[in-house]
């Protein structure tokens, strides 16, 4: 396959302000988004944050200490008989509440941008900013972006190393002579302002107080910035061709380039202590080769000669997400939905999210990207342990809202969430899928097993019914519904099951005894609820479809997803096709419609599969720079695009089960024709 043709038919181009689509450099720890600058000259053009984030670069407000767990205020719900504690209200601790959930938070690193000055001397605004033109070359992973102020070109091309927290940039212009093009850095506040996370978004541009910026050194064409705040730091170094550096605000140093070059080339890197500065020519270098060497791996997939036209669209849409997801959700810790953009949720990951931001890497062929985030779970056994412990169950339970620590947050939906749990075992069975030997099985062998207890343990026995039932309390994954109403929700009792019988496949494959109750409770799940010929979203909601109809229609999951092998197909079919009807799709997530298009390909309606895809709805819109639109404020979502991919392998290769290599999620009229390699087949 032609694989530069197919990526470079869809590197994205601007030609004007796009208030939602920067475009970022990155390596799947640390990204640098820009705006039609090439850097972050003009934020306020744009509806989020451009952001310059990493993996390691996370803030405390007033020191690490200063709640734990144990000040939050916990609602003491019944668990058959037994009082449960969840953090889900302030209570009378308001303060804690509110602390533990903004913290860890992680740190906007820093503003680099120009300051470009108009022949009067004054500072060009955004208006002055004309003829652009902005290419994000995918095959590279270098941003290329030219535009005039007051008929003088700029041209600008910046790139990330692939390995290194740095950024390397060349400008060149006639304005660089004439003294009227400068480079800044400004440092924000590193405090969260606000309790509601959609207030939290943008960093905090004031309170120089609560932070301070040292030059520790200064050199030739060198400087190295000490960044502190409370119990937190990092350093940031900084590299110049010919110029000067200077302060210029509290937080704020300038870099007035030599005037005797049409060009000025600069790095910028960051680190927790002793940051890495290189060679613009370098960076530039390695980008190329390690943006290469991605696309030439893992699987690759066309839909040229199409006749439907929805496919060169779906096209633009895979190419771009696999940039995306490897930039912003390829790291060492499960990603936010914002990835490393810009903070969502106080930038805390979900771990719910995982699976969505994730799966799809094995699938491509690319599980490296995978395994990184994985190791994080083993590091966080231990708190995994104590949350279960103090709820009176066995085993591990994972958090769902979680700084790099692991650490829950009070939350009024996190702690009620279950449906993270079988996650971190589904990934590490497809990290044993590319690579099935023993070497997988030890190292996610305690991660699974002692999911698996949980479990167990989690399950409540109905004697008179002989069956398993989960919950209450729990918040299904649709999370409009009562933590003590919601009872077997579909999709996790199936999920439960999956988990569990994964869990005895590991066992087996490690010549190791089983825990028993493994496969008692997977065998004696609770039948997933129905009422007349459709699946509910969990027993007591009789009104699935009518008052509920809104966020996930997660009952969906338990067959697409997942094998269904507790799901009447009929039923589910219904079900799918109540859902197209009457679901209101304005509340639903991105995600949500790759896991319909999974169900509809299960159940053999590839027709409608692509429908659900590539389904007229606002937050299945994929904007310019390729992000997953949701909402004002939260323009890029990540699941979205990792789950877009996961659903395009599964149609293009198959499942277990499936006819493999024909494309079975594909329509077979004709109007498709859809050529891949290397793609893997789903579960």
């Amino acid at each position: 396959m032609d694989r530069r043709r197919i990526v470079e038919r869809h590197q994205p181009e601007l030609n004007k302000w796009d208030p939602w689509s920067p475009f970022s450099v990155g390596n799947g720890e640390f990204a640098f988004s820009a705006d039609i600058t090439g850097l972050q000259t003009f934020p306020e053009q744009y509806e989020v944050p451009l952001g310059t984030q990493s993996n390691w670069g996370w803030h405390y407000t007033g020191g690490h200490g200063r709640f734990t767990a144990s000040d939050a205020a916990y609602q003491m719900l019944d668990t058959y008989g037994r009082p449960v504690g969840y953090p889900m209200k302030p209570g009378d601790k308001a303060e804690a509440y509110h602390w533990l959930r903004q913290n860890p938070h992680r740190l906007q690193l820093g503003r680099i941008s120009f300051r470009i000055l108009l022949e009067s001397g004054a500072e060009a605004q955004a208006g002055d900013v004309t003829n652009i033109r902005q290419q994000m070359n995918l095959w590279t992973g270098i941003l290329n972006s030219e535009f005039c102020v007051q008929d003088v070109p700029i041209r600008v091309m910046t790139a990330s190393h692939p390995v290194s927290d740095v950024i390397g940039v060349r400008v060149e212009s006639p304005l660089i002579r004439q003294g009227r093009l400068l480079v800044f850095i400004q440092f924000p506040a590193p405090d969260m302002t606000h309790t509601e996370w959609s207030k939290a978004v943008f960093p905090d541009w004031g309170h120089d107080d609560r932070h301070r910026t040292v030059l520790r050194e200064s050199g030739d064409q060198r400087a190295l910035l000490e960044r502190s705040m409370d119990e937190d730091s990092y350093e940031v170094g900084w590299e110049w061709s010919a110029g000067r550096i200077e302060r210029t605000g509290v937080h704020e140093f300038t870099l007035l380039p030599d005037t005797q070059s049409e060009v000025l080339e600069f790095s910028v890197g960051f680190a927790p202590r002793t940051p890495q500065t290189k060679p613009v020519d370098n960076i530039v270098a390695a980008s190329r080769s390690h943006w290469e060497r991605f696309w030439m791996s893992g699987a690759a997939i066309d839909f040229a000669g199409s006749a439907d036209p929805r496919a060169y669209e779906l096209e633009r849409r895979v190419v771009l997400s696999q940039y995306l997801c490897a930039v912003h959700s390829g790291g060492s810790l499960p990603p936010q939905e914002t990835g490393l953009m810009y903070n969502s949720w106080f930038g805390k990951s979900h771990l719910e999210m995982h699976w969505w931001h994730a799966a799809h890497f094995p699938l491509w062929g690319r599980e490296s990207y995978l395994l990184k985030s994985m190791n994080w779970y083993c590091e966080i056994l231990p708190i995994a342990r104590d949350l279960a412990q103090s709820q009176g169950y066995e085993g591990a339970r994972w958090p769902k809202m979680v700084g790099f620590d692991g650490q829950p947050c009070p939350s009024p939906v996190a702690p009620g969430l279950i449906w993270q749990q079988p996650h971190p075992m589904a990934l590490a069975e497809l990290c044993y899928q590319a690579d099935p030997t023993r070497v997988t099985l030890e190292r996610f062998r305690d991660l699974v097993f002692e999911a698996a207890n949980f479990m167990v343990s989690y399950a409540h026995p109905d004697k008179e019914k002989r069956v398993y039932n989960l919950g209450p309390p729990l918040i299904p994954a649709q999370e409009c519904h009562s933590m003590q109403d919601s009872i077997n929700p579909p999709y996790e009792l199936e999920y439960w099951k999956y988990g569990l019988e994964i869990a005895a496949r590991w066992a087996e494959r490690l010549q190791v005894a089983a825990n028993p109750l493994w496969a008692e409770v997977a065998q004696a799940i609770a039948e997933p609820p129905q009422a007349d010929g459709v699946y509910l979203a969990h027993e007591r909601c009789e009104d699935t479809f009518t008052a509920k109809n809104h966020d996930h229609p997660s009952m969906l999951g338990a067959l697409g997803i997942l094998p269904g092998t507790l799901i009447d197909r009929k039923v589910m079919l219904n079900t799918l096709l109540k859902v197209k009807d009457v679901w209101n799709w304005d509340s639903a997530w991105g995600w949500d419609f790759p896991m319909c298009a999974m169900t509809a390909a299960r159940l053999g309606e590839p027709d409608l599969a692509v429908d659900f895809l590539l389904l007229d709805a606002t937050k299945n819109t994929y904007l310019t720079n390729g992000h997953n639109y949701q909402r004002p404020g939260l323009s890029a979502y990540l699941p979205g695009n990792g789950g877009l991919l996961t659903a395009v392998a599964m149609m293009a290769c198959g499942w277990n089960g499936s006819q493999q290599g024909y494309n079975p999620g594909f329509p077979q009229n004709g109007r498709w024709s859809v050529k891949w390699e290397g793609l893997k087949p789903w579960l």
